[in-house]
């Protein structure tokens, strides 16, 4: 079944006009031809009034005025994407927030012990966090980093996923072989479906369809929330583990146990078209202090432009490139020991990959292939989400 991702559209209804929307860069930039325009509109009229004094005054007040709100708009993508990453922390009871413009822990957000999943919803208002200890979903204000709703769960949840609205999570009861949705304004469980083993929810950037993985089922499930029920069950060729849906939504990749590699499924056959083992440096998997034997891949992404997937290596600690289009691994960047999650910045500029036995993150610089810093966190982190921090009046919050 093939699932659409979801875009932010590049204009918005003000009144009874349309003008660009400022959350995106295609908004922005029409935003940034009017102003030009404008300004040379100014530009002449001092031209031929430049010896009026009164029209000067006027014009650098006027021009004084858009430069202003030109900065208030944020149309200097540097201002607009203060982008947050948050790190889960497995071992310990907090959420670590870097800032990727500084590449720092910039923030610390106490969640429960034995944070699990963390997703955050597209605005990157509010953080989604599932807690072991106490069974719990923690609703997380991201402008003040608090905790404003906590949902009790039916068991041990795995990694969530919410909807770009921010409408509904999903979450995985790794104990209790169902999926709990949860109604995040009402902060409860709305439904619950059975599934065996399941491990991993996954939003490919739509308010309708969420995906959910089934270990001991060996298949990644599709659940229509529209129906409160599954609209597909995609059999993966093994026990999956983390896995990613291509932002057309006909091609997903499944890392699978006991595979150095993925799968490639194809959405609309709902079949497994092709098996690809990576070659790896050593032959033997080391102890693994935090990850079962039979896990040999756990993280793997698609960059923001669907051209290459990044697939995490547990043999060689390091993070191999696989070209989408010339199916083929194209080159290896050294991470820390036991890589996990992956994630990559908005403008792909950045892959951020949590080390879970060296208690840091990983980040790689995607064009040049080089770790360029890595950054403590908490103690043993594993799932990741970014997000473009909020703006509210013009001002990062």
């Amino acid at each position: 079944m093939r699932v659409p991702m979801r875009r932010d559209p590049e204009t918005v209804q003000v009144g009874n006009r349309v003008v660009g929307n400022p959350t995106s860069r295609k908004g922005r930039e029409m935003w940034g031809t009017r102003l030009q325009q404008i300004l040379r509109l100014f530009r002449d009229d001092f031209e031929q009034h430049g010896e009026n004094s009164m029209a000067r005054s006027r014009l650098f007040l006027i021009v004084g005025m858009l430069f202003a709100g030109l900065l208030s708009w944020s149309a200097d993508d540097k201002a607009i994407q203060s982008v947050r990453l948050y790190v889960g922390n497995s071992r310990g009871d907090n959420i670590s927030v870097i800032d990727m413009a500084s590449l720092k822990v910039t923030g610390e957000i106490k969640a429960g012990e034995h944070v699990h999943g963390v997703c955050v919803q597209a605005d990157g208002k509010r953080l989604f966090a599932t807690v072991e200890v106490d069974h719990t979903l923690r609703i997380i204000d991201t402008a003040t980093q608090k905790t404003i709703g906590t949902v009790k769960l039916a068991g041990r949840p795995n990694q969530c996923a919410v909807t770009p609205d921010g409408k509904y999570v999903a979450i995985p009861i790794r104990d209790g072989d169902q999926v709990d949705i949860v109604d995040v304004n009402q902060q409860k469980i709305v439904k619950s479906l059975p599934i065996k083993e399941p491990h991993n929810a996954l939003n490919n950037g739509s308010n309708r369809y969420i995906f959910v993985s089934a270990m001991s089922g060996h298949e990644v499930a599709t659940i229509d929330l529209d129906k409160m029920d599954y609209s597909a069950h995609i059999p993966v060729g093994g026990r999956p583990r983390p896995y990613v849906v291509n932002s057309a939504g006909d091609t997903m990749y499944v890392a699978l146990a006991e595979l150095h590699g993925f799968v490639i499924v194809d959405m609309a056959q709902e079949k497994v078209i092709e098996r690809v083992a990576i070659p790896s440096e050593h032959a033997t998997l080391r102890k693994l202090e935090y990850e079962t034997p039979d896990t040999l891949t756990h993280g793997l992404a698609l960059t923001p432009d669907g051209s290459e997937l990044w697939v995490s290596s547990l043999l060689d600690d390091s993070m191999y490139i696989y070209d989408v289009k010339a199916k083929k691994v194209t080159g290896r960047v050294s991470t820390g020991v036991g890589p996990n999650w992956i994630v990559f910045t908005p403008d792909g500029k950045y892959a951020c990959i949590s080390n879970t036995d060296t208690d840091d993150v990983s980040v790689i610089d995607v064009k040049a292939r080089r770790e360029v810093s890595r950054v403590k966190v908490g103690k043993v982190p594993k799932r990741m989400a970014i997000a473009i921090a909020p703006v509210t009046g013009g001002r990062m919050r």
